[in-house]
């Protein structure tokens, strides 16, 4: 099991599943990018079903309440980079997990550590952020 740590950074897989992840695998203080925001407004913007718009929409009324949201800055914009050559020294392409780079590189710039529900989308980040997978 993971220490707890006191604050981290959520990523959007997080957000969705966080009613069936155990509180003692979270840090104590949940944060998030402001990406995860706008990932979770395109899904409601995407919603077909009036139900499912619905519970995306209150999914991100939550996560807007609920999480401080942290803004993808000048610093994080440099963290992308170099998180980027980390990909593609680790022989990935980082061009088709654009967002999910830009969510890490937040996590960096603040030195919180990354907490995912899919840890292989960071495979190769090791040296420039702490990802926990949940």
């Amino acid at each position: 099991m993971t220490a707890q740590y006191e604050r981290g950074l959520v990523d959007t897989c997080v957000v969705i599943d966080l009613e069936s992840i155990d509180p003692a695998r979270l840090p104590r203080e949940i944060a998030v990018s402001s990406l995860v925001l706008a990932e979770l407004s395109q899904g409601v913007a995407m919603a077909k079903d009036p139900v499912v718009m619905l519970a995306r929409a209150q999914r991100l009324a939550d996560a807007e309440a609920d999480f401080a949201s942290i803004p993808f800055d000048r610093e994080a914009a440099r963290r992308y980079g170099t998180l980027a050559a980390l990909l593609i020294r680790a022989g990935r392409d980082p061009r088709p997990r654009r967002t999910d780079l830009m969510i890490a590189a937040t996590a960096a710039a603040q030195e919180l550590p990354l907490y995912t529900r899919n840890p292989d989308e960071f495979k190769g980040l090791e040296h420039g952020v702490e990802v926990i997978a949940v």
